[in-house]
């Protein structure tokens, strides 16, 4: 168990300097910042004038806004819709460098098992997500820290983790399809299609109907995420979301147990 570990150590801190050491990942990172500042502010500009005019209307039957709440929920909401696209971007080169640098054959007839470098590979691109939504949590504490009432702890908590956990199994379904091609472009592109489908999915679901609708309904990324930016702990969406970081690990092993038979 030591050795596992050590191993997954091993990955996940290469991994983690591979993306600190590129422009690329810089790049990503910036538009990233860039995108959801402008959010932050529109939003949170769009809350408060709206509370200014439910505050001059004086209709005494008026529902009162809780923009403390409203406002973390949008924007949650904006980071989840941000994510959908700058996460295959992430996750394009996980495996697909390999490949390139010729890696790959020595990643697949190593002693490591392919579930521990995939694991640790994992751990390190969301890592380096996590850095990128770190300044955004002081951001949101600054705006938040005066408001009355106050956010409920367990609110704030339960949307950054469920953002957490859909950028992991964003993460893990980008690198299974990493692992089947050696174009970034290509892997990005499939990435990208592949949560869309998963994100509007709950919409075809919906016109389906019936059994199979349902069905369709506990795959949708967008439902299970809500439910945690609305402070909801539903067991059914951890369940949806952790499933998927397993469905991409586990491909992403077979993938690589599959190339190293043809090179055996």
């Amino acid at each position: 168990m030591q050795t596992i570990a050590a191993n997954i150590i091993a990955i996940y801190r290469r991994e983690l300097q591979g993306y600190f050491a590129s422009p690329f990942a810089y790049v990503i990172a910036g538009v990233f910042w860039l995108l959801s500042g402008y959010f932050f502010s529109a939003i949170l500009l769009r809350l408060i004038a709206g509370v200014a005019l439910y505050d001059q209307s004086g209709n005494p039957n008026a529902q009162p806004i809780d923009v403390s709440y409203e406002f973390l929920g949008s924007f949650l909401g904006v980071l989840g819709s941000l994510a959908l696209v700058i996460l295959p971007m992430l996750s394009m080169s996980l495996y697909t460098e390999e490949r390139k640098r010729g890696t790959l054959e020595l990643l697949a007839t190593s002693p490591l098992t392919n579930w521990v470098v995939a694991l640790g590979k994992l751990l390190g691109v969301l890592t380096f997500f996590l850095t990128m939504v770190l300044p955004l949590l002081i951001y949101e504490a600054i705006a938040l820290s005066a408001s009355n009432p106050p956010v409920q702890p367990t609110v704030m908590f339960l949307g950054h983790f469920g953002l957490i956990l859909l950028a992991a199994a964003i993460l893990s379904l980008g690198m299974f399809i990493s692992s089947l091609t050696d174009s970034t472009i290509l892997a990005a592109i499939l990435t990208f299609a592949l949560t869309l489908t998963l994100w509007i999915i709950d919409l075809v679901a919906d016109s389906v109907g019936g059994s199979l609708g349902e069905m369709l309904k506990h795959l949708s990324l967008i439902k299970t995420y809500t439910n945690f930016t609305q402070g909801i702990f539903d067991p059914a969406s951890l369940i949806v979301l952790v499933s998927y970081v397993i469905l991409g690990l586990f491909l992403t092993a077979q993938s690589i147990e599959a190339f190293r038979f043809q090179r055996s």
